[in-house]
């Protein structure tokens, strides 16, 4: 296996990034001039507490999900069915984590002390793979602690819309947008450098430590330095569970999710084809499929800024579906792809059109319950899920019916679908959203 590092530049200055965010958010440093988002990420202790912990928990997700498998399946002897239905049952529990600890949260009003709780799950899930590594102890921890900790990312997310409650929507999407971009980054930095500390190693376990401490360091950060919500001002929900539940399965509400999910499914299928178009029809080498995907990775960052900043002046369906569009073309063009070049040069394309899909629907879900931060932001980790579903569903057609270039017009061809969902479900009056709007109230 090949790994692909950093060098000690680049290593430093992402220690300095975050050392420099901590030193802002301890002594109220003044912020110089910046985006207006990031400023106002660094200036609000909720929201730069909320940064700084996605951060890490990226680089969980980004430690040890590539080396899962090998974990699980070679390390340890899991068979591949087993594995694959781990998998399946693992997003079960993180959705269902999400949904559950979204409607407590609301019901708080505030969101500290459900993310620490679930933070300690992370530390618990990846510290004991690491002490015991045993089968069973695998797949207690995969099967159910990671995926509890996996619903971090909505409760960040919820967070950060009850703290927006008194900036407008396009201050919220701006802060979003950047938000989702760490993650990127997270995701960017990590495997690379955890590959190349790992490398020459028998075992790749100690990325599982390494998730620990990045768990542990979120902990932290929620207890010692996220301010305390105000209640009052969150305006904790007075619905009880089971009418809550209600909400998130009314029609017009699953409709637009669905809608959502299968332009999201495109970059799962893109996820499972890319690579064996890479080294089938194109041509090229295993070595290639890390430089494209890496590359594509990188792409995102400044692509997502770049939506969001859009978003601001539009609406999220205007973006979404221009953002769904151009991920179409780039499926249509992978499925001609016969060149090891024709996948190098796809590689803007790829990225303009994640940026999108992966960032926008955070604003787009949470709007769809406004006054439900918690609940609202549980859509997304619902989107994830029903997405992922519909990849699968669409991989396994695809290949039945064709090779996976069909795959991945066929893949294409479902995004188009979700797209004229999502223009059919919206009212063109409905598609705009006014800067004099708050946050915490539906456009």
């Amino acid at each position: 296996m090949n790994f692909y590092g950093l060098t000690e530049t680049g290593r430093r200055g992402n220690v300095v990034f975050v050392t420099y965010a901590l030193i802002l958010h301890r002594f109220e440093a003044p912020i110089p001039v910046m985006s207006p988002s990031l400023s106002l990420i660094l200036r609000l202790p909720a929201l730069r507490v909320s940064a700084i912990a996605i951060f890490f928990f990226g680089l969980c997700s980004a430690t040890t999900v590539p080396y899962l498998s090998i974990i699980g399946i070679h390390e340890l002897g899991l068979s591949n069915t087993r594995y694959s239905f781990l998998i399946f049952m693992a997003s079960c529990v993180n959705v269902a984590t999400s949904i559950v600890m979204g409607i407590l949260a609301d019901r708080c009003g505030q969101f500290r002390g459900a993310m620490i709780v679930i933070s300690l799950f992370g530390v618990a899930g990846y510290g004991m793979v690491f002490l015991f590594p045993q089968a069973e102890i695998f797949v207690s921890a995969v099967i159910f602690m990671v995926p509890v900790y996996g619903a971090l990312n909505s409760l960040i997310f919820a967070n950060i819309r009850a703290a927006c409650d008194e900036l407008t929507v396009r201050e919220l999407i701006g802060v979003n947008s950047t938000v989702r971009a760490v993650i990127s980054a997270s995701w960017v930095l990590v495997p690379g450098l955890v590959g190349f500390a790992l490398a020459g190693r028998t075992s790749m376990l100690p990325a599982f430590l390494i998730a620990c401490l990045g768990a542990a360091i979120c902990c932290v950060l929620f207890l010692f330095a996220l301010p305390k919500a105000d209640t009052v001002r969150n305006r904790p929900s007075r619905l009880s569970f089971i009418a809550s539940l209600r909400q998130v399965s009314r029609p017009w509400l699953l409709k637009r999710v669905v809608a959502i999910a299968l332009i999201s499914a495109m970059m799962h299928i893109s996820g499972i084809v890319l690579p064996l178009v890479i080294t089938g029809p194109a041509g090229a080498g295993p070595s290639d499929v890390g430089i494209i995907v890496g590359l594509i990775a990188f792409l995102e960052i400044p692509f997502i800024l770049l939506w969001g900043t859009l978003e601001r002046h539009s609406s999220s369906v205007h973006v979404l579906v221009l953002g769904g569009l151009v991920y179409c073309v780039y499926l249509c063009l992978l499925g001609y792809a016969r060149a090891p070049w024709h996948v190098y040069a796809l590689t803007p394309v790829a990225g303009l059109g994640a940026g999108a899909i992966i960032s926008i629907p955070i604003s787009y879900l949470q709007n769809l319950l406004a006054d439900r931060p918690g609940l609202g932001s549980s859509l997304i980790a619902i989107n994830i899920f029903a997405s992922a579903g519909f990849g699968s569903l669409l991989f396994a057609a695809g290949t039945s019916l064709s090779t996976y270039s069909g795959t991945a017009l066929l893949a294409a061809f479902a995004g188009l679908c979700g797209i004229a969902a999502l223009i059919y479900l919206e009212k063109p009056q409905h598609l705009r959203f006014g800067g004099r709007h708050r946050a915490g109230h539906d456009p």
